[in-house]
């Protein structure tokens, strides 16, 4: 692979108007920026990310595509179609900005076209671990507006935010405090009415671990409001004598005079599937149907090469023709459950038997490749989303581009773009904090990936440090960073966290004598090869050198590092801890 190649153009975010507006002269309250100069400032010259994975290197035939459509952290899918175009969003826990909204004409090929969440005033994110924030959203259209219903997971609970082009802006959110739990959804029915599902305890006491409810209610077209008491739809899951767990993600759809609700039961996990129940009212009562689950993977054995599992938290939608499809999420492990990529969006055909829509049959695996809908083909968008590629934010745009993320909400402005190059003051929190670490990151698409960037730093102590990181969560990272050792000598140092026993800034894993000197251009490089990590430098002219290798990529993974987030490649800059 090449250390850089050729980039393509990526869109540009409103983060960059939303960060300048915190700053703005005048404006009411808006907190104070840091004095930024560009003698103390890490500049970063451009980061490239290559992903290579043997599962995309099959060649696909014309009618074929590849899956996932949306590969790394991109979970809990909802889609929608507005006239020839489809419209998808998804989960993004405390990352800023939040909730990814992408385009699509044919279901194979996206575009990132905004974040839902992009201003920093319409959620705060302080304080909060990385896997709470915004969970599940729902995304609907009706009458020439779009729709995203969401929670803010111990940051305010359920809200609804709305906006006449899915692009943006979205308006500030309207909280919903009579709609408890998460995972909402809204289904505006054909005679007006409107309704809002969602995952709460069940009435009483919860009988098991993992007992939960799905509850409707009807609510005001325009306030969104009650209308009446809301009722439990799902009790547990699809039989209650089964202690059936983790009920949620439901969504109602009504075809042919029948009320579907379809829901992730058994949790994210690998024991994840999606039911089914029918009803003659929206209210309900619901009754299991007899053919569920309508997508698992659970039954098939672990030893089997390639897995997808946990598969679930499904959304339906339709083509031209009639035909449905689903999305849902769905992880791709390189050992037992260890996977660092996160929950990925698939795409499958779904038939419909016995009343029912089905996506897989019992003891079905799941293919990486997929049959494209019949629609018109259109051209990969300018980020490539799945398959193996390389690409190279150059960073000579006016705005970050959008799928580039912060760690929770900013309060002020610690990076800028200029002359191609990215800027990160090292004056703020170190990672591994609770607070909001000095880290842009994109997200890891691969098993086997490379990220590569080129930093110019001049450390002032042996405490700060920038350079490239793989970030998880506050507790789960490495950092490879250029920084000084006590006696000012240039070194590159390799930081790892792994639980919150250890000091927020890690321990060191190694040290070495930098490739080049102090404020001086330094490549730096991070190789994953499934569970393990290898850590490089080099100076201007390109010869790599190691810095550690074979190093615990699994402290990583969702399984060990826990929450539902994956790991994101990223540049930071800090002063931290001389050690």
């Amino acid at each position: 692979m090449t250390d850089r190649p050729i980039s393509r153009p990526a869109a540009a975010s409103a983060l960059a108007i939303a960060l300048a507006m915190l700053t703005a002269c005048g404006a009411p309250d808006a907190p104070t920026q840091q004095t930024v100069t560009e003698t103390s400032d890490a500049s970063f010259s451009y980061f490239t990310y290559s992903g290579s994975d043997p599962v995309f290197d099959a060649p696909l035939e014309e009618n074929q595509a590849r899956n996932p459509i949306l590969a790394g952290y991109y979970p809990d899918p909802s889609i929608v179609k507005v006239d020839t175009e489809y419209y998808l969003v998804n989960s993004s826990f405390t990352h800023f900005p939040g909730i990814p909204i992408f385009r699509s004409q044919d279901l194979v090929n996206w575009t990132q076209i905004g974040n839902v969440i992009d201003r920093p005033d319409m959620l705060d994110f302080s304080g909060l671990t990385v896997s709470r924030g915004v969970f599940a959203p729902t995304i609907e259209f009706h009458d020439g507006l779009f729709y995203v219903i969401n929670t803010c997971v111990d940051c305010g609970g359920n809200f609804i935010v709305t906006a006449s082009d899915p692009a943006g802006p979205w308006s500030d959110p309207q909280w919903l405090p009579h709609v408890g739990g998460i995972d909402p959804s809204i289904f505006f029915d054909e005679d007006g009415k409107v309704y809002i599902l969602n995952n709460d305890a069940p009435e009483g006491e919860p009988l098991y671990e993992g007992h939960r409810a799905i509850w409707i209610r009807e609510v005001d077209a325009e306030t969104f409001e009650p209308i009446g008491e809301a009722v439990v739809a799902v009790n547990g899951g699809v039989d209650l004598s089964q202690q059936p767990v983790w009920i949620e993600g439901p969504h109602l759809y009504k075809v042919d005079g029948t009320y579907y609700l379809s829901a992730a039961e058994g949790g994210t996990g690998p024991q994840h599937s999606q039911v089914v129940l029918t009803a003659d009212s929206p209210m309900g009562p619901f009754t299991p149907h007899p053919d569920n689950p309508v997508l698992t993977q659970r039954d098939l054995p672990e030893d089997r090469p390639n897995p997808i599992t946990s598969v679930g938290h499904v959304d339906f939608t339709q083509d031209d023709d009639g035909n449905w499809w689903a999305v849902f999420l769905g992880t791709r492990p390189y050992q037992g459950n260890e996977y660092n990529t996160g929950r990925e969006t698939f795409l499958m055909p779904v038939t419909w038997e016995n009343g029912a829509p089905r996506i897989t049959e019992p003891g079905e695996v799941m293919s990486y490749v997929v049959e494209r809908p019949a629609l018109p083909a259109q051209s990969p968008g300018p980020l490539p989303l799945t398959g193996n590629f390389t690409y190279t934010d150059e960073f000579d745009e006016a705005a970050l581009p959008m799928h580039w993320l912060m760690v929770r909400t900013p309060s002020e402005q610690w990076y800028r773009l200029g002359g191609g190059n990215l800027f990160l003051s090292p004056d703020a929190e170190p990672i591994g904090t609770a607070g909001q670490p000095n880290f842009l990151g994109r997200r890891q698409q691969h098993t086997n990936a490379e990220a590569v960037t080129e930093v110019s730093f001049t450390a002032r102590a042996p405490g700060a440090e920038a350079g490239i990181a793989a970030f998880q969560n506050d507790a789960a990272y490495y950092t490879l960073g250029a920084s000084v050792d006590a006696d000012g000598t240039p070194v590159v140092r390799l930081r790892k966290r792994f639980g919150d026993d250890m000091p927020e800034t890690g321990e060191v894993v190694a040290e070495v004598p930098a490739a080049s000197g102090n404020g001086e251009p330094l490549k730096l490089k991070i190789v994953a090869r499934g569970p393990e990590l290898d850590f490089y430098q080099s100076g201007a002219e390109g010869n790599w050198q190691s810095v550690a290798l074979e190093q615990d990529g699994t402290i990583l993974s969702t399984d060990k590092a826990g929450g539902f987030v994956g790991t994101l490649f990223g540049v930071y800059a800090q002063n931290g801890s001389s050690d």
